[in-house]
C-alpha cells in the first residue's frame, strides 16, 4: 500500500484518539457501534486540550462517531476551534465482531482471533473491514486535511484507524503501536512521531 505523499514540507499532524468510553471499560469491541465516554474519557479529553494549547492547531478533524466527536468538541473548544467531521476518519468496522468481548467471539468464532493475529493487517472482520481496508480510508482522510490548507491540524479518532493514519505518515510499525486516550501524537514530516502527555 503506497502511503499517502507528504507534499507539503512542515507539515505537522496531531493524532489524538476519543477518550475512555463505558465499552473499553468493560473490554467490548465498538467499531462502528458507540458508547458514551466516561468521567475519565471527559477528563482525558479536557487534558489533551491543555496539552494542544501550545501546539498551534489550527484545525480539528474528527471521526463522525459520537465518542470521537464529543472528544473533539472538548478539545476544539478549549482552543476556539470548530470540528469539521471526516467520514474516513471513523474506526475500523468490526462487523459481527462489534459489541463484543473476546470470550463471545471466541464461543461464536472459534479460533478466528487466533487466525487474526497471523494476519491483523489482511483478516477482515466477519461482514466487516480489514486493517487494507482501513488503510485506503486513512490516506484519503490525510489527503482531505492536507487539502484544507492547514499546517498543524489535530484528527482526534480511534486507536485502530489511527494506526492506520500512522503507516500512511510513514511511521514504522504503526500496526503494532498503542495511543492511549490520555496521549496525543505529534507527526512531523518523514513520520517522525512525539508523544505528548500530560506528564510533559
Amino acid at each position: 500500500m503506497a502511503r499517502h505523499p507528504r507534499s507539503r514540507p512542515g507539515l505537522t499532524i496531531h493524532l489524538a484518539r476519543h477518550g475512555q468510553t463505558e465499552w473499553n471499560e468493560t473490554g467490548r469491541r465498538q467499531g462502528r457501534l458507540d458508547s458514551p465516554l466516561t468521567e475519565l474519557g471527559l477528563r482525558q479529553a479536557a487534558r489533551n486540550a491543555e496539552l494542544l494549547l501550545a501546539e498551534g492547531i489550527d484545525a480539528v478533524f474528527a471521526s463522525p462517531l459520537g465518542r470521537a466527536q464529543r472528544t473533539a468538541s472538548i478539545i476544539a473548544s478549549k482552543l476556539s476551534l470548530t470540528v469539521t467531521v471526516l467520514d474516513d476518519l471513523a474506526e475500523i468496522d468490526h462487523g459481527l465482531w462489534s459489541g463484543l468481548t473476546s470470550a463471545e467471539i471466541d464461543a461464536g468464532w472459534p479460533g478466528q482471533r487466533v487466525v487474526r493475529e497471523r494476519d491483523k493487517y489482511g483478516f477482515r472482520f466477519p461482514a466487516g473491514e480489514s486493517y487494507a481496508d482501513g488503510d485506503v480510508r486513512a490516506g484519503r482522510a490525510l489527503a482531505e486535511i492536507e487539502r484544507a490548507g492547514v499546517r498543524r491540524p489535530l484528527a482526534v479518532s480511534h486507536e485502530m484507524i489511527g494506526r492506520m493514519l500512522l503507516r500512511q505518515l510513514g511511521v514504522p510499525d504503526a500496526l503494532e503501536s498503542r495511543q492511549p486516550s490520555d496521549v496525543v501524537y505529534r507527526v512531523r514530516t518523514g513520520g517522525t512521531v512525539e508523544r505528548l502527555t500530560c506528564a510533559n
